[in-house]
């Protein structure tokens, strides 16, 4: 991860620490060598004291190398190291440096309430010696590390060894094969590993014993807690991306906060709602606060391809210019409050309460019961939900605001009911995945009508912003009218794929 060179496996070895250089005289093809002044290179590997940067993947390293001045490594869990974020050490730092800013700000949601400070050192004391050839041609490097490791904090942990790698730039085979002969004769062996990998094995957490309030295999509460865990290191990474600023990182941060508040709605029965409700009341706000960065997103997408589709002859003013001016701002201020948020008091507490909840869950004695029998019933539960609010969806003689809203309250029963049935498929199998299938069709001409309701919304102050600026707010206007007219579509469609979805074959499952 933190390597400043490519390592060969095959050509780095490894033995006791003092072990020397080994002899390099007399080697074929060889007719001088060079011994370059001895070096020193450290790295130091920041982390709490209980390794919560480890244990989310995370690896934030301050090197100090000869060839320029010391730097930051930030190492992300879901990038490669051609991702990972330099910063260079302030000149004032001082010996014991603050991590800067702009990555105490990336690691904070894993860090939480905890100081950052040095966990662990590899130090290595470098000696090259450079072969030439004829004609002082480079053949190779031999490069030798005396490596001493240690774990910081309250318990330390110091390993040291030798280390010698040997590079090629033109060897023939006869002279790699001689150099490795030495090494080995040194009483070197080949490496397994390199020093940055021991140091990440010593520093890593040891994994988390199942909690043994969790029930037994195959339990309702057991399953339910496999899906929570799941979500809870999805929230977990996906706040990593969105404080990085990663593509459709606030979209699925929003989905797995949706899909743990709806795990803990349906299966309430199955915890401790004094420590479930509180849970749940954050994850709603968490999901207000993402709800408009998300938005403001999926319309700048919606509108900007709506115009684009357009005749030119009916795209008249500068209207990509003033959606493009719109969603600039929306855009920022939407983003400025998400984070405004993820550092906020109130997500700390979240984060910790979702933490505690996974640590030491307060299953209820139905969580006890086995899953297969149990959770079609709690699934139940909330397909009455829906149904009663497409009854009210469907209702010809409700006013249009009316059925916007209860087409709204169906699409969010709809979704509950997806993530209810999403959790209890891994225990009652195909039946549960066949009916999430047919609920796909219904589930997703609601979320089109929510959008063209979102959508009409801002097309209507767009168009209204228009007219003072002296531009023209035509094509926003029949944007809205196309929008208008696919909502009233969706709504004749809606009863057909509720009784294709609502199917007693689909649901012959829930009890």
């Amino acid at each position: 991860m933190t390597e400043t060179t490519t390592r060969t496996s095959d050509r780095t070895y490894r033995g006791p620490a003092g072990s020397g250089v080994p002899r390099l005289a007399g080697l074929p093809g060889v007719r001088r060598d060079d011994v370059l002044p001895q070096q020193v290179l450290e790295t130091e590997r920041y982390d709490t004291d209980d390794r919560r940067l480890a244990a989310a993947g995370i690896a934030l390293t301050l090197l100090r190398m000869p060839e320029g001045p010391p730097q930051w490594h930030l190492h992300l869990p879901d990038g490669g190291p051609a991702e990972d974020l330099r910063v260079p050490l302030a000149p004032d730092a001082g010996v014991a440096p603050a991590v800067p800013g702009e990555l105490s700000e990336l690691i904070r949601g894993a860090a939480r309430d905890r100081a950052v400070r040095p966990a662990g050192r590899i130090r290595r004391v470098r000696t090259e010696a450079r072969l030439y050839g004829a004609g002082d041609r480079s053949l190779a490097v031999v490069v030798h590390d005396e490596v001493t490791l240690a774990t910081l904090g309250s318990a330390t942990e110091v390993e040291a060894w030798t280390e010698v790698e040997l590079r090629s730039a033109a060897a023939d085979d006869s002279l790699l094969t001689e150099v490795q002969n030495r090494f080995t004769e040194s009483g070197l062996r080949p490496a397994g590993t390199a020093p940055d990998e021991e140091l990440d094995r010593l520093l890593r957490p040891a994994p988390k014993a199942r909690p043994v309030k969790a029930g037994k295999r195959g339990s309702a509460g057991a399953v339910l807690l496999e899906y929570l865990a799941a979500q809870a290191d999805r929230l977990a990474a996906e706040e990593l991306r969105v404080r990085r600023g990663g593509p459709d990182s606030v979209h699925q941060m929003r989905v797995a906060s949706r899909r743990m508040r709806s795990a803990l709605q349906a299966y309430r029965k199955l915890l401790d709602r004094k420590r479930t409700d509180p849970i749940v009341d954050g994850l709603r706000e968490l999901g207000r606060a993402l709800a408009p960065a998300r938005d403001a997103e999926v319309l700048h997408e919606r509108i900007s391809d709506g115009l684009a589709a357009l005749p030119d002859e009916l795209r008249l003013g500068p209207a990509q210019a003033q959606m493009t001016r719109y969603f600039a701002r929306a855009e920022a201020e939407a983003n400025a409050a998400v984070l405004t948020e993820l550092d906020s008091e109130r997500h700390a507490k979240l984060r910790s309460a979702i933490d505690a909840l996974m640590e030491r869950p307060p299953l209820t004695k139905l969580a006890a019961r086995p899953a297969r029998k149990e959770m079609p019933k709690l699934v139940a539960r909330t397909a009455k939900r829906l149904s009663d609010a497409v009854k009210i969806a469907h209702d010809p003689t409700a006013e249009e605001s009316e059925r916007d809203v209860a087409v709204h309250s169906a699409r969010k029963a709809g979704k509950r009911l997806r993530y209810a049935t999403e959790v209890a498929t891994p225990a009652v199998g195909k039946d549960a995945k066949q009916f999430a299938k047919a609920l796909k069709g219904f589930q997703s001409a609601l979320g089109e009508h929510q959008d063209t309701v979102v959508a009409r919304a801002t097309l209507r102050e767009l168009g209204t912003l228009a007219h003072p600026a002296g531009e023209n707010g035509f094509s926003f206007g029949l944007l809205y009218g196309r929008d208008a007219a696919r909502a009233d579509e969706i709504e004749r469609e809606l009863p057909a794929l509720w009784a294709q979805a609502w199917k007693r074959r689909n649901r012959r499952w829930l009890r």
